[in-house]
C-alpha cells in the first residue's frame, strides 16, 4: 500500500496515473489473510468476518455453515469397520492399505484371500508346497520357485547354446551311397537241355493218363 501511494506521489497531477496506481493497490484482510484490492477492502472484511471460518487444523477458510460437513469430511476421526480401531483422518488412507490387520490380502503362491494378520502362518504352510518343474524334472518348494525358475531356465539356455555350438563345429560325413548289384540277365537254354525238358513233359503227361485210366477200371470193378 505504501508502493502504490509512492507511485501516486510520483504521479504528480496526472488524474490516469493516480487512477491506476489507486487501483493497483491492496490491503490484508485481517480475518483471512488475503491480499485485496484496498478499495474493496472494507466490503470484503466484514463479509469475511461473518461468512467465513478458519479451520483450526487445517487453517483453510470455510463457510461457516459448512464447517461441520468440512471436518467430518477431513478430520474427524474414522471407525474402522473391519478392526473396530478409530484412525484419525490424515492416516485413514494408509490404514485402509497397508495398516489394517483385518483387510483382505491374497497369499502369494495360491491367489487365496485372508485377513492380513493370517497372512504369514498361511504362507509358511503354503509355501512349503512342491511342484513339478518340467526342465529339470525335479519337485521344488514355491517359496523356492521364483528363484529355481530362474537358475533353472538360464542353465538350460546355456546347455542350448553349448550344444548348438558344438552340433555347427562338428563336421558328419556322408554316408557312401553304393549302387545296386547289376541283374544278370537269364542264360540262354542249349539244344540238349531243350529236349530234355520237352521228354519230362511227356513223361509227366503218360504217367497222369495211365493212373487216370487205372483209377477209373478201379471204379468199374
Amino acid at each position: 500500500m505504501a508502493a502504490a501511494a509512492a507511485a501516486a506521489t510520483d504521479a504528480g497531477s496526472d488524474p490516469s496515473a493516480a487512477l491506476a496506481a489507486a487501483a493497483a493497490a491492496t490491503s490484508t484482510c485481517a480475518h483471512c489473510q488475503r491480499e485485496i484490492p484496498s478499495s474493496n477492502i472494507d466490503l470484503h472484511s466484514a463479509h469475511c468476518a461473518r461468512n467465513l471460518q478458519k479451520c483450526v487444523h487445517c487453517g483453510e477458510m470455510v463457510a461457516r455453515k459448512l464447517m461441520d460437513e468440512h471436518y467430518n469430511e477431513s478430520h474427524a476421526p474414522v471407525n474402522c469397520t473391519l478392526c473396530k480401531e478409530i484412525v484419525t483422518r490424515e492416516i485413514w488412507d494408509l490404514h485402509k492399505s497397508e495398516q489394517c490387520p483385518q483387510r483382505i490380502v491374497a497369499c502369494e503362491y495360491c491367489e487365496f484371500e485372508l485377513p492380513a494378520v493370517e497372512l504369514h502362518e498361511h504362507q509358511d504352510v503354503c509355501g512349503n508346497r512342491t511342484e513339478f518343474c518340467q526342465t529339470c524334472k525335479k519337485y521344488v518348494r514355491l517359496r523356492e520357485w521364483i528363484g529355481h525358475e530362474i537358475q533353472c531356465h538360464a542353465n538350460a539356455n546355456a546347455n542350448a547354446n553349448a550344444s548348438a555350438q558344438t552340433s555347427s563345429a562338428r563336421i558328419i560325413p556322408e554316408r557312401e551311397v553304393r549302387p545296386p548289384p547289376p541283374v544278370r540277365p537269364p542264360r540262354p537254354m542249349h539244344g540238349a537241355q531243350h529236349k530234355r525238358l520237352l521228354f519230362t513233359i511227356a513223361v509227366t503227361g503218360i504217367a497222369v493218363m495211365i493212373g487216370s485210366i487205372l483209377f477209373q477200371r478201379e471204379e468199374s470193378f
